[in-house]
């Protein structure tokens, strides 16, 4: 029988006896991995968090309890089981469902995740909501959080820790999914905790059977010796330092320790912690032996497992990395720091050869920055390798450790722009809105390859901060000259004459404009930094042209062609001005060309736009020859 056609809502699940769960699971695993396997997606994770996801569904009241999943990259089952089972072969497509929870999308998804480390947070915030609402006994819903070994790196979650162990009174459930692992493999002092904890099996047993059987006076000296015994048995329960009851570690994959185990908490009061051990990419063999590979995959054929791609253009991590070992290879004082995103960032190779000056810091990205500084300090030249929409929760650091002192910081900023199926919550949509007000900074965006890796030279040559942005997935196939060599600071280049209009280009920008540029008989110029802008260059377009057009791949609220507008008002130039980039609205996924096309900023859109806004006819075609 299949089960799982019969489950439409957690409420149907929780219809079921438990001795058909196990069934279910197994269906439900094969049900994520097929459907995964044919639209690409978070495989790993999910698979890891099958019998969790049945066995909270099951036990709490689901969406009057409320589930809030950390990043919500291991939500699938949770998407299946609340009703979106026949949606998922249009996960992470265009009008599709999303990859991660999403308030707009369900009532079961109770909380927007697909950063790191908020779950607690926001679960502290519903747990409080409900007491102060008057909701309390039976009738108060629970909260629970459930976060990722890797999670619990970032400081945020030690926040919520810290404030949610002083409320004795809300039905709070903090649910560990330790999996040895975020995306890299783990790092760390806690990870090592964990891993020492895993061997007090026996401790956490004996200690709540104790507490149920035990006489009150003997229960009394159990109490006085159990600082003694945890030092003899397992370490110091830090969790229970901070106000929760500890429970664990159990094995996360297996129901008939789960759901016994969350029905005993669910009726205790005050905050619980509970240790669960699960295995990312359980129940698939391949993606046990490598979880990282198949932690986001495109499309596959479960079978034969992913297959090498074919050999095609370098992307630009690509380009980042080579370029990493490169300078580090000649310069000594080089260091590479990564937030958990070795592979992501292209850092594998610069890790295998210069592993001294390797620094993974955890999913801990307001860390990385001021930790970069303090090495800057000592005269060490840190490049940070992060992802652009990462950099915003470091934005403090950024300005305040390191901006304001001045000190010589490289940013990587990979993933610039649309990133296509991760949708919203990862598109680096700000850096330039976010970056450019900084005094101290210097922004760069790369058109193609080798200005990528021109650019990275630039900003580590440079005496200060500066931050270079790429685009994620593969360039044009520009040819990479391995002579790096320092552009001027604050230059741009022309790179098509034409008349009446000016179009002033950014980064991902400079190809499509020099498309519509055709049509339009438009001069291009390839302005390559937003700060400091190259003002002489805009002067002279300014002067010479009738019209100005700035194009970028970032948020048009403050981003580049705010720039530019600035610096004519400076100027006290007066010229009619149209400033393309993305729109004051977050931009779901979809296909990244697709969505550029939706917002004018490929070829036609942009020379259509042109046009409309000022009122102009179809010009003859001009060639550049």
């Amino acid at each position: 029988m299949d089960l799982l056609k019969t489950i439409n809502s957690p409420a149907d699940l929780r219809k079921l006896p438990r001795t058909q769960l196990a069934t279910l699971a197994a269906q439900l695993r094969s049900f994520v991995l097929n459907s995964v396997s044919q639209t690409g997606g978070h495989l790993s994770s999910n698979l890891g968090t099958v019998e969790l996801t049945v066995a909270l569904h099951y036990v709490f009241n689901t969406p009057s309890d409320k589930i809030v999943w950390d990043v919500g990259h291991q939500t699938y089952a949770h998407k299946i089981l609340s009703g979106r089972r026949d949606s998922m072969h249009t996960l992470r497509q265009k009008n599709g469902i999303s990859g991660f929870p999403k308030r707009s999308e369900s009532e079961y998804d109770t909380f927007g995740t697909a950063h790191s480390s908020t779950s607690i947070s926001a679960a502290l915030g519903m747990a409080l909501a409900a007491r102060i609402k008057g909701q309390s006994g039976s009738k108060a819903p629970h909260a629970i959080a459930v976060i990722g070994d890797g999670a619990m790196t970032a400081g945020m979650a030690f926040e919520a820790l810290n404030n949610a162990g002083v409320h004795d009174d809300i039905n709070l459930l903090v649910v560990l999914n330790d999996n040895d692992m975020s995306i890299s493999p783990p790092v760390g002092a806690l990870n090592r905790y964990l891993a020492r904890l895993m061997s007090g099996r026996f401790y956490a047993a004996a200690k709540n059977v104790g507490k149920s059987v035990l006489p009150a006076p003997v229960l009394e000296l159990a109490r006085r010796l159990e600082e003694h015994a945890k030092g003899m048995v397992v370490p110091a329960t830090m969790f229970e330092e901070f106000g929760f009851n500890y429970i664990g570690p159990i094995d996360g994959h297996d129901l008939e320790s789960l759901i016994p185990t969350l029905q005993n908490i669910k009726q205790l009061k005050g905050p619980q912690f509970l240790h669960v051990v699960t295995k990312k990419g359980q129940g698939y063999k391949l993606a046990e032996a490598d979880p990282v590979l198949y932690h986001g995959t495109g499309k596959f054929n479960p079978p034969e497992g992913i297959k090498p791609a074919k050999a095609g253009k370098m992307t630009y991590t690509q380009v980042f990395g080579d370029w990493l070992c490169d300078i580090a290879a000649q310069d000594t004082r080089a260091v590479g720091i990564t937030p958990a995103m070795r592979e992501g960032s292209g850092m594998v190779e610069f890790e295998q050869r210069f592993p001294e000056r390797y620094f993974d810091v955890g999913i801990a990205e307001q860390h990385a920055v001021t930790f970069a500084a303090g090495l800057a300090c000592e005269g060490l030249k840190p490049v940070v390798a992060i992802y652009s929409t990462f950099l915003q929760r470091a934005y403090d650091q950024l300005i305040h450790d390191v901006a304001l002192q001045n000190l010589d910081v490289t940013f990587a900023l990979d993933r610039a722009g649309l990133v296509g199926a991760d949708g919203a919550t990862h598109a680096g949509n700000y850096d330039l809105a976010f970056i450019r007000c900084i005094p101290n900074m210097v922004l760069m965006a790369a058109s193609d390859e080798n200005e990528c890796r021109q650019m990275l030279y630039t900003g580590y040559m440079h005496k200060g901060p500066a931050a270079i942005r790429y685009p994620r997935g593969a360039g044009n196939g520009t040819a990479i000259v391995k002579q790096m060599t320092a552009i001027p600071l604050g230059t741009g280049v022309m790179l098509r004459q034409g008349q009446k209009i000016a179009i002033l280009a950014f980064g991902t920008m400079v190809a499509p404009s020099l498309q519509a540029a055709d049509s339009l008989n438009a001069t291009v110029a390839n302005m390559r930094f937003i700060k400091p802008l190259d003002e002489a260059l805009l002067k002279r377009l300014a002067d010479s042209h009738d019209m100005l057009v700035t194009a970028e791949e970032g948020s048009v609220m403050g981003g580049a062609g705010a720039a530019v507008a600035e610096a004519l008002a400076q100027m006290g130039i007066v010229k009619p001005l149209l400033m393309l980039g993305l729109p004051d609205q977050f931009i779901d996924h979809g296909e990244v060309q697709g969505l550029l096309a939706d917002a004018g900023l490929d070829g036609a859109g942009i020379a259509a736009t042109i046009k409309s806004h000022f009122g102009l006819g179809e010009p003859r075609l001009v060639s550049n020859a």
